[in-house]
């Protein structure tokens, strides 16, 4: 046998099988040559030792490492030679070493410097979840747990791209091959295998990033705008009296349903005091006054904040530590004072407001207490989302601050309970990283971080969709967790109620529609019923072949409309703020129906689309409620019903140096966006969001 560790340069594609003995990496390695046509590396220490067994009984010793690892490399050489496309390798040198290591505290450097050299595209780490199987070379089966572990951090250590097999043959097969297929597409498209395994660890399908990177280089094709949703053109418009009914329809109804309030909160209020870091970062106390800087930066939202301080709910308790922290504090002067409030309430030593979610800061001045939002949350949800004196409240939050809400919850949770007579269940959810974007530049070359790590980004408000989709109840309020004010609880109970009101009406109407269809009633006449109440009630246009259509196809096409998640979105009057709102737009299939748009997904350039934009009456809304189940009592499968050809490209910037992340379809604009949609008007008391830190001091968000 020539003496020789080297490999032979290939294009092929090779993957190793690694783990302890009794893996079940040999029957891997035969199914995947099987499945794939091509040849398999077997262990040449098994022949090797059996036979050395079989001759005097010898066991293995240190000295059988080095003639094990020339027959291994000679062997995967040869059989390299007839393989197509892939080689799968039953063992390989880095087995050899770890073995080497654990049982003669020893390795030989050659073994030691090829077995690091040698390159497979992927090793797959055999589970331990398999029975040890007996047999002359094998050692016994005791700690199987440590010998595991041992390989794991061989991989780590040496960074090789490695993914954990687990399950039976079958299922490890079946994984194996999808794994592979995936790999071989991602190398076509010069990703790494460790970039693969990145992208593989994170959940996130390679159809997925294919998507993004597709979305880079052509861009997101915007809506197309017809008009602005306006009152009784796609927007309800009802009384104070209906409103009432609606409420009181509601409150008669709840009872029969599991009522749930969903409320996305995840991140830090980082944007909430976006304009009071860059203060920080950019201002120089002793070369200028903020007055200045105020004038240099034409920074009015510093100035709005400076003058109103003393109203902020936050403002005596940062005052007290102010004192403590500057016992001479009540001599400086004003700049300083104002200077280091800023600089405090953003210290990460002190409040570190804008590393904390929105959802535990303090938001409102009581006479008796603080209140932040998770309070107010929770008050609401026992005055409009609850039945059978339950009220069930579910939170997005990033895993990180999920203690932060809980110990906010257990605050506040007793007190709001005891006078409701109402029991608050709490459940928690982390938007799922296989939504993640991966980061391009402005090339669309992939970036990566200084340990040549991919850089991944979350995927956006739309993510959630799946967090929806996960849930079990008949009705969800969907409402953000900075859209709450201070005081008129009333108001808002009243308007949430009758928006679950509506649902609940226009749900019982579908279902009976369904049922009929499905019992086989429908005559020719329930047909233009049924048509009537689609348009009228949820704004649904029919295709211009639709009466073309056999009577069976009319029927058909009935359904499909009818059976889909409901939705009922509370719109407020557009006051200024920035963001998108309902209008119609029409699709690519000629299609008109009502969507929810925010203006990144509009054509600016386009001047007839920037004057629709310019006529919205209505703004996009933060309050909805949603019926996810069924006439027959069944959760929809929520990922059904988005929009995929929608979603958002952003700019942002790593290094100070400009990059790109894709963004899913907005939650309610395309994620919802094959919805049954009805939009009604409602009063701006409703919509009071805390989108900066100045907003706090809004009429809303001050005591009365």
């Amino acid at each position: 046998m020539e003496k020789d560790l080297r490999q032979q340069k290939t294009t092929i594609i090779k993957i190793a099988l690694f783990g302890p003995e009794s893996t079940g990496k040999t029957t891997l390695a035969k199914q995947l040559a099987d499945y794939y046509e091509t040849e398999w590396v077997p262990e040449f220490a098994r022949d090797y030792l059996q036979e050395k067994w079989e001759e005097n009984k010898h066991i293995c010793v240190a000295d059988d490492m080095m003639p094990i690892a020339y027959g291994q490399t000679a062997l995967e050489n040869e059989k390299l030679a007839n393989a197509k496309k892939y080689l799968f390798c039953d063992t390989n040198l880095m087995v050899t070493k770890v073995f080497s290591e654990m049982y003669y505290g020893f390795c030989d450097p050659l073994l030691n410097e090829a077995a690091l050299k040698h390159e497979y595209d992927l090793f797959f780490l055999t589970d331990i979840d398999v029975p040890w199987e007996k047999d002359d070379i094998r050692d016994t089966p005791e700690g199987r747990e440590t010998v595991f572990s041992v390989f794991k951090q061989t991989l780590i250590d040496t960074k090789k791209p490695f993914i954990i097999l687990s399950g039976d043959k079958e299922t490890r097969l079946a994984k194996a091959t999808a794994i592979i297929d995936n790999l071989t597409i991602a190398k076509e498209h010069d990703f790494s295998p460790n970039d693969f395994v990145q992208i593989y660890n994170r959940g996130i399908s390679f159809e997925a990033i294919l998507k993004q990177l597709k979305s880079f280089k052509k861009g997101i094709a915007k809506s197309n705008l017809i008009r602005p949703a306006t009152i009784n053109d796609g927007i309800l418009n009802l009384s104070d009296n209906e409103f009432q009914q609606k409420a009181l329809f509601f409150d008669e109804q709840k009872d029969k349903f599991k009522i749930k309030k969903f409320v996305p909160a995840s991140g830090a209020a980082t944007r909430m005091y976006k304009f009071l870091t860059a203060f920080l970062n950019d201002f120089d106390i002793k070369k200028e006054t903020i007055n200045a800087y105020i004038n240099r930066k034409n920074d009015k939202e510093l100035a709005i904040f400076i003058v109103g301080m003393e109203k902020f709910p936050f403002f005596e308790t940062v005052d007290k530590k102010l004192r403590e922290i500057y016992p001479d504090f009540e001599t400086l002067e004003r700049d300083y004072k104002n200077y280091y409030f800023i600089k405090t309430l953003l210290s990460t030593e002190y409040f570190s407001s804008a590393n904390k979610p929105k959802a535990v800061l303090p938001f409102h001045q009581y006479s008796t207490h603080i209140a932040n939002p998770i309070e107010e949350h929770l008050n609401e949800c026992v005055h409009y989302a609850s039945s059978k004196n339950v009220s069930n409240l579910h939170f997005t939050v990033s895993e990180i601050h999920q203690q932060l809400f809980e110990k906010a919850v257990i605050e506040v949770k007793d007190k709001i309970e005891k006078p409701s007579g109402i029991k608050i269940d709490i459940g928690y959810s982390y938007q799922s990283k296989s939504t993640d974007s991966i980061t391009v530049d402005a090339k669309d070359k992939l970036v990566k971080d200084k340990d040549g790590c991919l850089i991944f980004r979350p995927g956006g408000h739309g993510a959630l969709i799946k967090n929806l989709n996960n849930l079990d109840a008949d009705i969800i309020f969907i409402k953000n967790i900075d859209n709450v004010i201070q005081n008129h609880i009333d108001q808002i109970t009243l308007y949430k109620k009758a928006l679950a009101g509506i649902l609940i009406e226009m749900q019982q109407k579908v279902f009976e529609n369904l049922r009929l269809i499905d019992q086989g009633k429908i005559k020719e006449n329930d047909v233009e019923d049924m048509l009537h109440f689609l348009e009228e009630d949820f704004n649904v246009e029919m295709t211009t072949d639709f009466n073309k259509f056999t009577f069976e196809n009319k029927i058909s096409k009935l359904k499909e409309l009818l059976n889909r998640p409901i939705r009922v979105c509370g719109m407020v009057k557009n006051e200024g703020e920035p963001g998108g709102g309902p209008f119609w737009v029409m699709n690519k299939k000629g299609i008109k129906s009502l969507q929810i748009v925010e203006t990144s997904q509009i054509d600016l350039q386009d001047k007839k689309q920037e004057k629709i934009l310019a006529e919205a009456t209505h703004f996009n809304p933060v309050d909805l409620v949603c019926g996810i189940k069924n006439y027959k009592d069944e959760r929809f499968d929520l990922l059904e019903f988005v929009d995929q050809k929608t979603g958002f490209i952003v700019e942002k910037s790593v290094d100070g140096k400009p990059v790109k992340n894709y963004e899913l379809p907005g939650l309610w604009n395309g994620s919802m966006a094959n919805w049954l949609t009805i939009f009604v008007a409602v009063p701006l008391i409703t919509f009071n969001p805390v989108k900066t830190v100045n907003d706090l001091l809004k009429a809303a968000h001050q005591p009365q």
